[in-house]
């Protein structure tokens, strides 16, 4: 089957298009044909070596964390799917790969895709949709009437949880340009900073949560916003010792990330707030009940642009540029 390879890291490395091997189907795996895949800046950053410490990939890699496609095959042990079944998925960690013609999925990862949307659609989904369930539901437990501010309302994670918040009855506070303004109220928004011009740390006070993405500058002033007891949940690092217990990393990098997270934490505990890194991790339960709100009409896809799988490369480019209004997707057939 043909696949895009990462077969060095670094920014400069560009995936070459080659003919792999099929993928060897566990008990508990089902076999996914691909019809549409999900493009992230997390690809960008594996790609650039930023998570080889964490997350020991063996190179050459399938980039790739969202996929929408149909069930081909089923592991001896899988009972939930059937051959034909239109499905979508976040694979786990160390099996994701979406950037191919077909993937193994572990049967815990994936569920039906929203009966309402396209495979393109599904495929915006997964990474965006379980990183804002994640952090807004199971850790935050966002309650209504609390406030959040998410960052980067625009983005793909902005833009799904701003909706999702708005389902839970918060009331949210967003950053983006003013030429976004209207498009993040439409989504559910109730008070729009415009990044360029306007401080989010003077504007904002008392807030329950804040859903961090941006650098480590944003994040030591995004702490300032939260009332007593608030969280700060944090996409874009720096990983705290909870994490690395997770993955049950090796206690070197226990050490590391310890050593990377002290300062954030420090000052969290200085203004009696809390601080949770996030990274996502894979649950086809939760994609079902993301399915229903979709179908439901609660929340809906926001995709900027689809690329053909010809075109990975240059698609992986235009979201690493960090401009892309929503998602972007690749479709094996355009």
């Amino acid at each position: 089957m043909q696949a895009y390879l990462l077969e060095a890291y670094g920014k400069q490395q560009r995936l070459r298009l080659a003919d792999i091997a099929e993928p060897v189907l566990a008990d508990d795996e089902v076999l996914v044909q691909v019809h549409a895949a999900g493009v992230n800046l997390l690809d960008a950053k594996i790609r650039n070596g930023e998570f080889k410490l964490i997350l020991p990939y063996q190179l050459p890699l399938v980039l790739g964390h969202d996929v929408a496609g149909t069930v081909l095959q089923m592991g001896a042990r899988v009972r939930g799917f059937s051959v034909g079944d239109e499905v979508y998925a976040r694979p786990g960690d160390m099996r994701i790969g979406a950037f191919a013609e077909r993937i193994a999925v572990k049967e815990h990862a994936l569920a039906r895709k929203p009966a309402s949307l396209t495979m393109e659609e599904s495929a915006s989904l997964p990474l965006v949709g379980l990183t804002a369930w994640q952090a807004l539901v199971e850790v935050a437990k966002l309650q209504p009437g609390q406030k959040v501010f998410i960052q980067a309302g625009s983005g793909g994670v902005g833009s799904f949880a701003i909706q999702l918040a708005r389902h839970l009855g918060a009331f949210i506070a967003t950053t983006t340009s003013a030429a976004n303004a209207a498009w993040v109220k439409a989504l559910g928004t109730d008070l729009v900073i415009d990044y360029r011009k306007d401080d989010f740390a003077t504007m904002l006070r008392d807030y329950d949560v804040v859903l961090h993405s941006q650098d480590s500058a944003t994040l030591a002033r995004s702490l300032g916003v939260l009332k007593p007891g608030g969280r700060l949940i944090s996409i874009s690092g720096p990983p705290d010792p909870a994490f690395a217990h997770k993955l049950g990393a090796p206690w070197l990098v226990k050490l590391v990330v310890r050593l990377l997270s002290a300062g954030v934490r420090r000052k969290a505990r200085r203004q009696q707030v809390h601080y949770d890194f996030l990274f996502m991790r894979a649950d086809g339960g939760q994609l079902r009940q993301i399915a229903a709100l979709v179908d439901a009409g609660a929340i809906r896809p926001v995709i900027e642009r689809v690329f053909p799988f010809a075109e990975t490369p240059q698609a992986l480019a235009h979201v690493e540029m960090g401009r892309a209004k929503g998602k972007v997707v690749i479709a094996m057939k355009n």
